[in-house]
C-alpha cells in the first residue's frame, strides 16, 4: 500500500516502481520493452495534457516520448495514459492503464 503522505511524485514513482518489479521478463522480448521502458522514464513533471472536446487536465509525464509518443499519469482517474504529441501538446488516445502497458502500446 502506498503512504499517503507521499508527494504525487513519490507516488507515481512508487507506482512505476512496483510495476517494474512485478513485471515478466520472459520472453527476451519482454525483457527488452521492460529495459526500453526504464530507460525512458524520467521524473514526472505536470503536463496539460489535450482530450477530445477541448477538455484539458493536468497530469504528469513520466516517460520522454518515444517517437511521437509519451505516457502520462492521470490523477484524477488514477492511472497511466499514452499520448501522442501534437501542435496543441500531449493528446490523450485512449490508451489507458499500467504505464508499462502503455509504453508497450506503440
Amino acid at each position: 500500500m502506498l503512504d499517503p503522505n507521499l508527494t504525487i511524485e513519490e507516488r507515481i514513482t512508487e507506482l512505476i516502481q512496483d510495476e517494474v518489479d512485478q513485471a515478466d521478463r520472459r520472453p527476451a522480448s519482454a525483457m527488452a520493452n521492460l529495459e526500453a521502458f526504464c530507460l525512458a522514464l524520467v521524473e514526472p513533471f505536470s503536463t496539460t495534457v489535450n482530450f477530445s472536446g477541448g477538455v484539458t487536465q493536468r497530469c504528469w509525464t513520466v516517460t520522454r516520448p518515444n517517437g511521437d509518443y509519451r505516457v502520462v499519469y492521470m490523477p484524477l482517474a488514477g492511472y497511466f495514459a499514452l499520448c501522442v504529441e501534437s501542435e496543441i501538446g500531449p493528446l490523450d488516445i485512449g490508451v489507458h492503464g499500467p504505464a508499462f502497458g502503455c509504453f508497450c502500446s506503440v
